[in-house]
């Protein structure tokens, strides 16, 4: 592992020596998904003593189809997410698709998350960067991780040295992904704390045709690997009931999962901590 800078989000550090998770539901559906799920994490992290902040879109404007469901839309979006900031005292991460979204968002948002597909335009990086907010960049499926180094650069070179990267897997053939571990210590080297994305890994991105399929069942494989590798964090999107979420439903985990697989990756990161 490689040193990385730590940064600090309210009580805790992001790329210290205690396991972040970003998690929550993909698309937004409604106010009772997004409490529940708020609920069941807070409790889970609490009593492992992991660092928890609480991830849901308002909109998700690169879906397969012009017919797939996108989310509540940004204002009755960020509504719902300042609820749930204030109810369960919770940091908030939420994805910007254009530049005019960023300051917005982050009246609300702890980190401003720039989406894989778009991690590379400029303009949004820099408003990002504008609001002072932790900026959590999504490497794209087609980009090798020493090429993040630029990205990066377009934040810290806009006054914002509070920059984490997500790895997400990379493209392999037509409609699906691969991960490779090595993007650990590549983005580390760089400075960076790591998130690695284990449910956005498992997409097999248009499998159905007009929606993307995945495969859960290697969620929890991925997400212990990266933390073997020694990434500072991870990245989940957790609902209620997956099979009958309207987007990314193939690839999320329920409750039970995340408590079982996040008590392991914690044991694992402690371990390899020593």
């Amino acid at each position: 592992m490689y040193e990385v800078k730590k940064i600090k989000l309210n009580y805790f550090e992001i790329g210290g020596n205690v396991l972040t998770i970003l998690a929550g539901p993909c698309a937004m559906e409604n106010k009772d998904v997004l409490f529940s799920t708020a609920e069941a994490l807070k409790n889970i992290t609490q009593k492992l003593g992991i660092n928890y902040v609480f991830k849901c879109s308002y909109d998700k404007a690169n879906r397969s189809s012009i017919n797939s469901y996108r989310g509540l839309g940004m204002e009755k979006g960020l509504e719902l997410l300042a609820e749930v900031k204030k109810e369960f005292n919770l940091p908030i991460v939420t994805d910007i698709h254009n530049p005019s979204e960023a300051q917005p968002a982050s009246e609300v948002a702890d980190i401003i998350q720039i989406p894989a597909f778009l991690c590379r335009q400029t303009d949004m990086l820099v408003a990002a960067a504008k609001t002072g907010k932790i900026v959590n960049i999504k490497k794209g499926q087609f980009l090798a991780p020493a090429q993040m180094k630029y990205l990066a650069e377009k934040v810290t070179d806009s006054g914002n040295d509070k920059v984490v990267i997500t790895d997400r897997g990379v493209t392999f053939g037509y409609n699906n992904l691969v991960v490779d571990m090595r993007a650990v210590p590549i983005i580390q080297e760089l400075g960076y704390p790591i998130i690695f994305d284990a449910t956005h890994s498992v997409q097999i991105p248009g499998g159905c045709g007009s929606y993307t399929s995945g495969e859960r069942k290697f969620v929890a494989p991925l997400a212990k690997a990266a933390i073997a590798a020694g990434a500072n964090g991870l990245f989940f999107e957790v609902h209620p009931n997956p099979d009958e979420a309207l987007c990314d439903g193939p690839n999320m985990i329920n409750f039970k999962m995340a408590e079982e697989l996040f008590k392991i990756c914690n044991d694992i990161f402690n371990l390899v901590r020593q």
